[in-house]
């Protein structure tokens, strides 16, 4: 009997075609992510590809065969991995696949941000042409980018900023004795870095430990001139904090590409505010990037359910 591999949401080809290659049979779901249709999905299923579903430990137990979740994504805030170890199944993710997509997602929106794009645009749209003499926007050579969270994406992103762009880079990292920082990245305390930043991205994990770490004290602390980016994970920034300090010009203007509630509701202030650039959760939804996390997570689930160890365990 051929073993079960669930995908509740959809997955690029080249994971299932991989899949499909070594002799699995996949479980397409409904597209639908509530309990009740994971729970009844899974129980029959060897393994399963997570992507915005959540997993708790009650679904973790409706799948009797489970052996492994793969989660589709560098991230797992959705994923009680403690329960599934604790359940013996493994747990995966894909921290390599989505470094260049994300970090080119951040430097699009920064260079939105300095250009103005999204006014320009809207001039145009509404007939008022000539009226872009009035608006004009900054080169971003030579200002500076304070980046929050120098993991391999944070990294990426002071690369092309510095290398690419020739503004100046810096960061702060709590403890930064031993780990790799390149002599283009300046380490700043993070008083520096919210003071003098003219863009300050994001690029930490979710979980409590990062919630609201950017709030009202921290925008009264930012230049008027800044702008935010909040590439990272839903709750990082508070989002209340956020507009009001825009509405109050205690910062320029914002883009904001994950929230705090998915999809946000229809109240959330960031919506009626223009010096903001919204998008739905896409920082790596390109072509290329599923295409390299629908194939990582496959070989993951291929190796489990081989008897093997996976690539990319999570804290196992």
């Amino acid at each position: 009997m051929k073993q079960k591999i669930y995908i509740p949401q959809p997955i690029a080809a080249a994971g299932e075609d991989y899949l499909i290659e070594k002799g699995y049979e996949i479980v397409r779901g409904s597209g639908k992510t509530d309990k009740e249709s994971i729970k009844n999905d899974i129980a029959v299923c060897d393994a399963m590809i997570q992507r915005t579903a959540k997993v708790d430990k009650e679904i973790l137990e409706a799948g009797k065969n489970l052996k492994i979740i793969a989660r589709h994504g560098a991230g797992y805030d959705n994923l009680d991995w403690k329960a599934a170890n604790e359940l013996g199944i493994y747990t995966t993710y894909s921290p390599d696949t989505t470094t260049l997509s994300v970090a080119e997602f951040t430097i699009t929106v920064i260079l939105n941000l300095a250009k103005r794009l999204k006014e320009s645009e809207e001039l145009v749209r509404n007939g008022d042409f000539q009226k872009k003499f009035s608006l004009k926007g900054t080169d971003v050579a030579g200002k500076t980018l304070g980046i929050i969270g120098l993991g391999k994406i944070g990294k990426e992103v002071a690369r092309k900023a510095a290398l690419g762009l020739d503004m100046r880079v810096i960061s702060y990292v709590p403890r930064p004795e031993g780990k790799e920082i390149p002599g283009y990245i300046e380490i700043v305390s993070w008083e520096e870095l919210l003071q003098t930043s003219d863009y300050i991205s994001l690029h930490v994990p979710g979980g409590e430990k990062n919630q609201g770490i950017i709030s009202k004290k921290e925008f009264a602390m930012m230049k008027k001139s800044a702008s935010l980016i909040q590439v990272s994970r839903g709750g990082v920034v508070d989002e209340e904090a956020l507009a009001e300090a825009i509405r109050n010009s205690q910062i320029r203007g914002a883009a904001v590409d994950v929230f705090s509630e998915e999809p946000p509701q229809k109240d959330n202030p960031l919506l009626k505010l223009e010096q903001v650039i919204l998008t739905p959760h896409i920082g790596s939804n390109t072509v290329e990037c599923m295409d390299r996390i629908a194939l990582d997570v496959a070989e993951d689930v291929h190796l489990v359910l081989s008897g093997e160890n996976p690539k990319h365990p999570i804290k196992r």
